[in-house]
């Protein structure tokens, strides 16, 4: 299909910092004056960069299939992309699920993280090979309305992140303190933390991921004495993890089901790990070290992820083996003869436990002793400090890709912070810890309704051939991906409708408002759905009335270019 003179301009002004010259990934081009824009733009954007004010250096190796130095030089990024699998909404979700399954649905835990390790995948090879993040991505190629909505919508996943880790980390204080700070005490030191921890990565990159590394070795070390502690029976947890079945599994384990899945994938995460991926001096003119770039950040990213796997089985099967089919009678009972001030939290009736961050901890006080409350609480305090960190990070880099707006971090953190610490705190001061906690399975409902904007933008950009060139998504990746993508999109979409009919008032206004919500936000999904068939080659689309013309000026960005490289390079 030839090129129109409208797409070709268009092609021209997209494309303007790039010559397709063999001297182009040097930023050299026959024009004078778009070396010293593009200079004067690389100056700007280094001068205003944070995590990225240091880039690591590869060494270069001798081995030519794989390299221990060179996998060092490339671990870290990955590492801070798994705190996502670790934050307290997913360590609720693992304890949640082995109270209510037992050890039935570690195998859906463990593909779920396969899962996620195939997105990352690809969001990683869209920084590699690109040099800019998804988020770049997005201001770049979507026209403005899309781009603000997309904006908006990974804005509100990472608030909703950030009331999660405050939540977690207020009641790991409360814990700590045996109650004797206060959980709205324990929200407002969540403010003053994070700024301490963010002036750290003032000593260097590798120092900021080392500490990221250290937070990851507490969560390891804390539940794993728990998973020691508790001594889970071994037959059952392997065979949770590979009998692939939920057998005499009621209502409420098929919902916790789709809650894992749900709580594993986080939507910011995505747009993170393209970013982070830019810390390392990788030169893109030459296709060989971007080949190497991405099967090192793959590997790593695996590792990572491995043991984030790890640590989230240590935590279902400490639940699975000691809450599960357990009543709050029982706990109750427990807690009096061990003298514990908590056996309050447990009414005296027969109702199964429905466990909770909070009331996990108790449990294991009650039935361990008091040090092993005080080492779950800990845990949880890594967990929630260190996704704290990643999620600022996440709305940096948003920020910046997407609005084109480079806030200072303090800044950036203050805004995010009240905005989750504001209701988070009404809740500590006006109700109870049961509602606060209770929360999180709020949260879970809303960053679930956004992960389709970070899926569709990731699958559209690693399918083109005008973003990445001879490194695009082929044929089976697409279909992998695709599939993978429509199940959990799904499944995220059952469990909002869920919790909805179960936590939101029955009232014909709600019903309205959630009927005109859900139309909008399905048209918009449609929307990034038609961009991405447009990517794979449904060329038609375009021609179709009334909707063709807002999917055209994406799909000019895959023209008859006969250039084997990328388009856009940083």
């Amino acid at each position: 299909m030839p090129t129109t003179d409208t797409e070709s301009s268009f092609i021209e002004e997209t494309c303007k910092e790039v010559d397709h010259s063999p001297n182009h990934h040097k930023g050299l081009t026959e024009n004078p004056s778009i070396d010293a824009d593009y200079g004067e733009q690389q100056t700007l954007r280094s001068n205003r960069s944070t995590y990225f004010e240091q880039k690591i250096h590869i060494p270069t190796s001798e081995a030519s299939i794989f390299s221990f130095r060179k996998l060092w030089a490339f671990t870290g990024p990955g590492f801070l992309m798994s705190i996502a699998y670790l934050d307290p909404g997913n360590i609720e979700s693992d304890l949640q699920s082995g109270t209510v399954a037992e050890f039935k649905l570690l195998w859906i835990l463990m593909w779920a993280t396969v899962l996620g390790l195939v997105m990352q995948r690809l969001a990683v090879r869209v920084g590699v090979v690109t040099g800019l993040n998804l988020a770049e991505l997005c201001q770049r190629i979507y026209p403005k309305v899309p781009r603000l909505i997309l904006w908006i919508m990974i804005e509100i996943a990472i608030i909703g992140s950030d009331m999660q880790e405050v939540i977690g980390t207020a009641i790991a204080f409360y814990l700590l303190s045996n109650k004797a700070i206060p959980l709205y005490g324990g929200v407002l030191i969540t403010i003053v933390d994070t700024f301490t921890f963010l002036f750290l990565d003032k000593y260097g990159l590798r120092k900021l991921e080392a500490l990221f590394g250290f937070l990851i070795t507490v969560m390891a070390i804390t539940f794993g004495y728990e998973y020691v502690r508790v001594a889970p029976t071994q037959t059952e947890v392997v065979k949770g993890l590979f009998y692939t079945w939920c057998s005499h599994c009621d209502s409420k384990a098929l919902l916790q089901a789709v809650g894992i899945v749900g709580a594993v994938i986080m939507p910011h995460n995505l747009y993170l790990h393209s970013a982070l991926v830019k810390s390392r001096e990788v030169d893109r003119s030459k296709r060989n070290e971007i080949k190497e770039a991405n099967k090192y950040f793959f590997i790593e990213s695996a590792i990572a992820l491995f043991v984030s796997l790890v640590i989230n089985i240590f935590v279902v099967s400490v639940f699975a083996e000691g809450l599960y089919n357990k009543t709050n009678a029982d706990v109750h009972e427990l807690c009096l003869t061990n003298n514990l001030l908590h056996a309050s939290d447990f009414p005296n009736n027969t109702n199964n436990v429905e466990a909770d961050i909070y009331k996990g901890g108790v449990f294991l006080g009650c039935q361990f002793g008091v040090a092993a409350m005080y080492i779950w609480a800990v845990g949880i305090l890594a967990a929630g400090q260190s996704s704290t960190m990643t999620g600022t990070y996440a709305g940096q880099f948003v920020m910046e890709g997407f609005l084109d707006l480079h806030w200072t971090r303090w800044k950036r953190v203050l805004l995010t912070r009240t905005i989750a610490i504001c209701p988070t705190i009404l809740v500590a001061i006006f109700s109870n810890i049961d509602d606060l906690t209770g929360m999180n399975d709020l949260l879970n409902a809303l960053m679930s309704l956004q992960l389709p904007f970070a899926l569709l933008p990731t699958l559209t950009f690693s399918s083109s051939v005008a973003i990445m060139g001879d490194f695009r998504n082929g044929v089976i990746n697409k279909v992998i991906a695709s599939v993978l993508s429509v199940m959990v999109v799904g499944i995220n979409l059952y469990f909002v409708f869920n919790f909805t009919q179960s936590a939101l008032p029955h009232h014909w206004a709600v019903y309205v408002g959630i009927a005109i919500f859900m139309f909008l936000y399905v048209l918009f999904v449609l929307y990034l759905v038609g961009i991405f068939l447009v990517v794979l080659g449904w060329k038609q689309l375009v021609t179709v009335s009334y909707i063709g013309k807002y999917l055209r000026e994406p799909y000019m960005l895959e023209p008859q270019l006969s250039h084997s490289t990328p388009v856009f390079y940083s």
